[in-house]
């Protein structure tokens, strides 16, 4: 469901995008080319800051929004996913969050309130809040990290982390494509 939010904005989806009957976008969304929305997922800017404005909710080209996440923001923050990124089952994002490009959200993992650099792999039910998260890191799964965490003490993505998030990256962008092809025929 495409639908206004109660500014008036509408979101703004390329045509070569595939976004699920079953999933809801509503308000300033900017969903860019090839982009995977799968099932029962939201993505809703519909909140204001004090002043009544609200930044975009953008998901960058060739990146993957797979079955029931939740992309939100609070107070109108920006939240922006790179391209060739995957965003994973049941995950929540929430803003203000900048996500890199070629980055890997596993599983039911939360993100609020943080940047996550390029690269990254973020593994299944992991927390990333208040912190940011440069360029290449790896938090395994279940692992909680704030403000507080000595990032020296997190491990580099390793190689095969890295193709395994190519490999969801580019099965995905084929969804698009075989999904967009069966929409003529219902």
């Amino acid at each position: 469901m495409i639908r206004k939010n109660p500014s008036g904005h509408l979101p703004v989806i390329a045509e070569s995008a595939y976004v699920d009957k079953t999933a809801i976008i509503c308000g300033k969304v900017i969903i860019h080319d090839n982009v995977f929305v799968g099932p029962y997922a939201v993505i809703r800017a519909d909140e204001v800051d004090a002043s009544g404005d609200m930044q975009p909710i953008v998901i960058g080209a060739n990146s993957n929004i797979q079955d029931g996440v939740v992309i939100h923001s609070k107070s109108g923050a920006a939240v922006t996913i790179g391209e060739h990124t995957s965003i994973a089952h049941r995950s929540i994002i929430h803003g203000p969050c900048s996500v890199g490009s070629r980055v890997f959200i596993g599983f039911n993992s939360v993100l609020f309130n943080c940047a996550v650099g390029d690269g990254c792999v973020v593994r299944h039910n992991a927390v990333v809040d208040g912190c940011d998260l440069p360029a290449g890191f790896h938090v395994t799964s279940t692992q909680r990290i704030g403000p507080k965490t000595d990032l020296a003490s997190l491990p580099r993505v390793s190689v095969s982390a890295s193709e395994f998030s190519e490999d969801v990256a580019r099965t995905n962008i084929d969804l698009v494509r075989g999904y967009k092809a069966l929409q003529n025929e219902f």
